[in-house]
């Protein structure tokens, strides 16, 4: 269906100058009839001044203030578009928590576990379609990164952002990652939940178990991704390819390994699966295949056309009565004087 709007409504107060010029018109046509009787009778004058028209002056007047309306109409934007629209789709509501503790810098998974996680969530977004996506970020806590949307193109612009840095305090807060998760889908939203967790599973902060049995209570399945291999990597600290590593008290070089056993009970009790990463993939889409089997909501969407401006017809029709203007002259044509568009013009006007 077709709608009409103004782009620009504000300049219609342009439009008041039209009765002022009307009124300055009306003034100075009652100022020159008055000029006029001072030389002498009307119909001496007339016969005087057969070329002189009065009605054209009129006219032309007229025609300039219809020119200026649609000038001014033609800069208000006139567009014809669609209406909003209400669609249905059907999809599920996934939301992904990303560790980002200086331990997802191993390397142990290239080029190190954050980055291979990444590519990975850009994959994702790639496939996606009618589902909606929400990212959260955690280390010591958790944030929001995204709130849940199907802008998958903005999902990718945030995913470019992510770093160790983007959490100030340092750790691996998988439970709170959960609860944020379970609070950040879409109210009332009766389809189906999921959050994927993608850690290296090293959970020194919370209860992510509890957290989990939590969400599912709230029909929100919890999936488990684990960044890393179990023999482990040490941490770089410092930069690209200067091979310092982070080290403990004692001066040793301290170890990040892959903690399976927690992220198998944190999935269990969120009854998701668990999928190891290694170097050949990461495992998200063998667990977006699981989840597109889950069973799909409708979504409620709303879509906007983009209006087509319609100015240049309005200018158009100005341009064409500023033409006629030239074309009618302020005297009458000499053949053409004993004619007149409005009957006999023998009496006084303005």
């Amino acid at each position: 269906m077709e709608s009409f709007r103004f782009a620009h409504p504000e300049y219609f107060y342009f439009l008041l100058v039209i009765p002022v010029f009307t009124l300055l018109f009306i003034l100075s046509r009652i100022n020159r009839r008055r000029s006029l009787r001072l030389f002498g009778e009307n119909a001496l004058i007339t016969q005087l001044m057969p070329s002189v028209s009065t009605s054209r002056p009129i006219i032309k007047f007229i025609i300039w203030m219809l020119a200026l309306s649609f000038i001014i109409t033609g800069l208000a934007q006139p567009q014809f578009g669609s209406k909003l629209l209400t669609s249905k789709r059907k999809g599920v509501e996934l939301i992904i928590a990303l560790d980002v503790s200086n331990s997802m810098m191993a390397e142990d998974i290239k080029p190190n576990r954050l980055e291979r996680a990444k590519r990975a969530i850009a994959k994702l977004t790639e496939r996606l379609r009618d589902d909606k996506l929400g990212l959260i970020v955690f280390a010591g806590q958790a944030y929001v990164q995204l709130p849940i949307t199907t802008d998958y193109v903005s999902a990718k612009l945030f995913l470019d952002a992510i770093n160790t840095s983007i959490v100030p305090v340092q750790g691996t807060a998988i439970g709170a990652a959960i609860e944020m998760a379970t609070k950040s889908f879409t109210p009332n939203f009766e389809g189906s939940k999921a959050v994927i967790v993608i850690t290296d599973g090293e959970n020194h902060e919370d209860d992510a178990v509890g957290a989990a049995k939590a969400a599912l209570e709230k029909k929100i399945v919890v999936h488990t991704i684990g960044m890393g291999l179990p023999q482990g990597a040490p941490i770089p600290v410092g930069p690209s390819g200067s091979q310092e590593f982070l080290k403990d008290k004692d001066n040793n070089t301290v170890v990040t390994k892959l903690d399976e056993e927690m992220l198998i009970k944190i999935s269990d009790a969120g009854g998701g699966t668990y999928i190891r990463a290694n170097n050949a993939e990461v495992g998200l889409n063998n667990l977006f295949n699981e989840i597109e089997k889950m069973e799909k909501s409708e979504l409620s969407s709303r879509e906007y056309s983009e209006y087509d401006d319609q100015f240049p017809v309005f200018l158009s029709i100005a341009f064409a009565l500023i033409l006629l203007d030239f074309f009618i002259l302020d005297r009458k044509n000499k053949w053409l004087r004993n004619y007149s568009l409005f009957g006999n013009q023998k009496g006084t006007s303005l």
